[in-house]
Parts: C-alpha cells; structure tokens; sequence
C-alpha cells in the first residue's frame, strides 16, 4: 500500500480483517487532513491537529505494518517496489500517492508561489503572511508597503475560495489589531481566477452566491485572468497586467503524483492513471491505483478529486481485494454522490448535497464544520479543532501568530 492519504488509509482499514500481511509505506509518518491545511496555514489551528500519526492509526490493525520511506520505482513486471532503503516484493499493490500542484508551465511558479498541498506548504504560507506584516512595518515606502500587505490567490475553486474568506478575516480580525502602526486599506486579498465563474462544479447559483459573498469582504475577485508568470515582487497576467505582491498562493492546478513505473502505463487528465472500472491498472489484475492518481469517470465526467471520493475509492478497492483473495471476480467502482461543500466565510458557506440539493448561508456553513469535524482523525484531535473553532469564532482572535521554524520535509 503505497500512500496514507484518505484512500490509502481507508483501504488499509477495511482489509484488517483480510487474511493477508499489509504493509503501508508513506514519505510521512502522519496522515495529513488536507481539507483544513489553510486553515493552518491562516492561523485557525495547529499543524499537529492535522497531522495524525500512522502508528496509531494501526494500533489495532494487527495484520497491517508501516514503513517510513520513499517509493521511487514501481517494477510492475517484477511485482516489486523500490524505496529509498530497499526493494519490496508485493502480491497485491494499492498505489494511492495523491497528488501535488501543477504550476501549468507559469514561468516562475515553482519558484515563487506558495502552493498547499502539504503541511509544510502551510507552514511556510503562514510564516510567510506574518513575515511580510512584519517587514511592512519596517518597509521605506508605500509602494512597498502595499507590496507586502497585497496577496494574490490564483484559482477559484473551493481551496481558493476558503484561502481567500480565511486570509481576509485573519488580516481584519487580527492582524490589523496587532500591527497598528500599519494602514489597514493597504492589505489586499485577490482571488484570480481564469474561467467566467468560481466553484465550477457547483450550481451557478452557489457561484454567484459565493462571489457575491467574498466581494460583501472587500475580496477582490477577477474573472478571465489567467497567469503568465510569476516573480519575487509580483504576479503578471497574460494580458501583460502586473500585480504588486510579496505573496502568490497557488490553488490553480493540480497533478497526480505518481511514482515513476519501469513500464509505460497510459495516463488521461492531470497525469492520472488509466484505470479499469474494477479501479484495476489494465494489464496487472493486482495492481490498484485509487485517489487523486486515478483517473475515474462517473456518468462520463471525471471524479472532482475530493476526501469522500477517495475514502469511496479506499473502500471499493479494499473490496476488491478481498474477493480475489477469495478466488471472486473484482467489482465495478460505483461511486455515491453525497454531495460537496465549502466555507466562505463566518456563518457563510454552500453545499450542493447529493447532486441535486443545493445549500447556502448558515446552515451550508454548519454542515461543513460537521463534516469536517466528523472525518478528522483522532478523537483528541476533533476535541482541540472543536475548542479552536469555538474560540476563533467567540473572541475572533487568533493566538497562532508566531513565525514558526519547524523543520517539516517539503516533499
């Protein structure tokens, strides 16, 4: 099993009562709870709240193992793994590996956008938005000033959105108070996106909900603007418009990430893998790929690449397995709808339950803290999130202001 994330996690859950040893292998030693890495990365909460650790995720798991290290071949003719410590044989393979920003070619992007795929991407943008405060206040101009006080966020889909309702409200609750040295109309939050509409897979009513909801927040958000190239002190469009900022976050693209296979496999949209609808790779009746590196269709469209569709994907996988170890035919994935929601802002929020239902305002919001609260890992951890969120949202303050200097691997 090759990845901790929700579906590789989920399907090592579901097999514990397989007759078969499974051992989990992940660059991490935590399973990250990607949906909230902003809420890190805008002070909201701690990064070990997200962070739960795989050792005791296994605890009584008795058939399954775990193995910290870095997979960087997959030798599907050899049915091995090749890590950075050893070469493993397996029976069976679950490659679920995720995914990571594709900075769509954007000259300068790797380099100067601060991408949020992992905890230490959130880190390092938290340090980042406090840093520049800090060098503002010290900053020998406006021109300067306005520089590090405007953030630039690109991509309007749901982390996007949150990004950008989270930042506005950590800069206007708090950071104004602590920095009052510093004009407050100077800071700035623009949301780029390049399509006509944000939260494309939402209804267009929800779009224009939530549009209308982050301009009500002086967020400023462009339509049709798509990015040329990115530098240290600023972010240029294609139509040559340039943006003054210290901070581009980079929500715009992602890829999967899948770990380099001796063989040639046959790959669709964003990287993905081609896949059986069993969630087989064609050829290799053993091998599974699940999550964000798999590439599956429901009624003709892609899966959004959302937690609940990867815990679906865990499971079916799981499943799977377990009637081949049984000598039965793998089924065909069928994915339920349960519906997607995201947050705006305080008390705001959309939720387009089951296909069909759409939802916005308070109650869009409060099922999305319910959801979220109900899949993160750990009993001890929804407690603390809890007691976060009931102080942020009581005494709109965020204590989580230091710049930190964790060491966490980038990669």
């Amino acid at each position: 099993m090759i990845g901790a994330g929700f579906a590789g996690l989920r399907a090592v859950q579901q097999l514990s009562d397989a007759e078969a040893e499974i051992l989990l292998i992940d660059r991490h030693n935590y399973h990250t709870f990607i949906p909230l890495l902003y809420q890190v990365a805008t002070g909201f909460i701690e990064p070990e709240l997200i962070a739960y650790p795989l050792r005791t995720a296994l605890r009584k798991i008795d058939n399954a193992d775990f193995l910290l290290a870095q997979v960087q071949q997959v030798d599907l003719a050899g049915k091995k793994i090749i890590t950075d410590h050893q070469a493993i044989a397996y029976d069976y393979l679950v490659i679920a590996t995720g995914s990571q920003a594709n900075f769509l070619q954007v000259s300068g992007a790797p380099e100067h956008t601060f991408p949020l795929r992992t905890l230490a991407n959130a880190v390092a943008l938290r340090n980042q938005i406090l840093n520049c405060f800090e060098q503002a206040v010290i900053a020998k101009d406006l021109a300067q000033q306005a520089q590090l006080m405007t953030f630039v966020i690109v991509g309007g889909g749901a982390t996007g959105v949150e990004m950008a309702g989270a930042l506005q409200e950590l800069i206007q609750n708090c950071l104004t108070k602590d920095y009052p040295q510093l004009d407050k109309r100077q800071a700035k939050v623009i949301l780029l996106q390049s399509a006509d509409t944000l939260l494309s897979t939402y209804p267009e009513r929800l779009s224009k909900y939530t549009l209308r909801q982050l301009r009500d927040r002086n967020i400023k958000v462009h339509f049709h603007s798509r990015v040329k190239a990115a530098t240290a002190k600023a972010v240029i469009l294609e139509d040559d418009t340039s943006i003054a900022t210290s901070t581009i976050i980079w929500t715009a693209g992602l890829e999967a990430n899948f770990p380099q296979p001796q063989s040639n496999i046959a790959t669709a949209s964003k990287n993905k893998v081609e896949v059986l609808p069993t969630l087989q790779l064609p050829n290799h009746p053993h091998v599974y790929v699940a999550g964000d590196a798999a590439y599956v269709e429901q009624n003709g469209e892609p899966l959004a690449g959302i937690a609940p569709e990867a815990l679906q994907l865990g499971g079916a996988i799981a499943k799977n397995i377990q009637r081949q170890l049984k000598g039965k035919t793998p089924q065909a994935f069928n994915y339920f709808n349960k519906g997607q929601a995201a947050i705006i802002a305080r008390n705001t929020g959309v939720a387009y339950l089951l296909g069909k239902i759409p939802l916005s305002g308070f109650l869009a919001w409060l099922l999305w803290l319910g959801i979220h609260l109900y899949y993160l890992p750990g009993l001890s951890n929804r407690f603390k999130l809890l007691g976060a969120w009931l102080k942020d949202y009581l005494w709109r303050d965020r204590s989580i202001k230091q710049i930190f200097t964790f060491n966490y691997p980038q990669k």
